[in-house]
């Protein structure tokens, strides 16, 4: 089964799907392993595995490691064309829709297509959305790139309509890590309305009541890193399972 069928089918069979970001960078290998083994005891559903800085150099050992101990999907979340490993299951191929830097839209895409093809790896078109946060988060200054503004979900939206035109699998609406404000509600919700592909809605969501109200606007998947990474414990992993999962909790 590809990944993304499966991540579909987690989000049909449980209202939406919980994914959460292990960044190479903010911990020890032992401790993202750590991490990811309590995230597949609490019931997430994949894992991310990426950043927008790669200091150290060990991101196939990590995702290796992961692998040896974890059964959950493990997903590239690739911050450049650094973060290729064949040893991961499949890698969100993100254009930075959001972006008017053609390098971020199709120039690393070219670079990062034949060694993807070669790793045999499943690739996963995402449109890649910055939404403002209330602060500059490390994508943006690194991307060069100007966030969606939270007041113009209709901004939004129509960047939304513009993937799934182009046959983008899914979109990626973007606060950044430790984001001081989630990508808004309302926004969310307006997506919903006018679009039909998956909405993956990450950075800043600091609370399981936040995740959940995401999903009741519209996400299909809910990603967290930061807040896990401050607190990896199992309960907290456990909560916001819970309330991603609404479908299956209510059956």
């Amino acid at each position: 089964m590809h990944v993304f069928h499966e991540l579909l089918q987690a989000r049909k069979n449980k209202g939406a799907g919980y994914l959460v970001l292990i960044d190479p960078d903010k911990q020890s290998l032992d401790r993202a392993v750590e991490i990811a083994q309590k995230c597949q005891e609490n019931h997430v559903d994949a894992l991310l595995v990426g950043g927008s800085l790669l200091f150290a150099h060990m991101f196939d050992e990590l995702i290796k490691a992961i692998k040896a101990v974890c059964h959950i999907p493990v997903l590239i979340f690739p911050g450049g064309t650094r973060q290729i490993s064949p040893y991961a299951d499949a890698i969100l191929f993100l254009s930075v829709i959001s972006s008017r830097n053609a390098n971020l839209l199709i120039g690393e895409q070219v670079v990062a297509a034949p060694i993807i093809k070669s790793m045999n790896l499943e690739a996963i078109s995402t449109g890649y959305m910055f939404i403002e946060s209330g602060s500059v988060t490390s994508a943006q200054f690194l991307s060069g790139s100007l966030p969606i503004p939270r007041e113009k979900p209709d901004m939004a939206m129509a960047h939304a309509l513009a993937a799934e035109y182009l046959g983008m699998k899914c979109v990626y609406l973007e606060a950044g890590s430790g984001a001081k404000l989630p990508v808004p509600v309302e926004m969310i919700a307006t997506l919903a309305r006018y679009t039909e592909i998956p909405m993956i809605i990450g950075g800043g969501i600091c609370s399981p009541e936040a995740a959940r109200e995401r999903v009741e606007a519209g996400a299909a998947f809910i990603v967290t890193g930061n807040v896990l990474e401050k607190n990896p414990d199992s309960g907290l992993i456990r909560e916001f399972a819970d309330a991603v999962h609404w479908r299956q909790k209510s059956d």
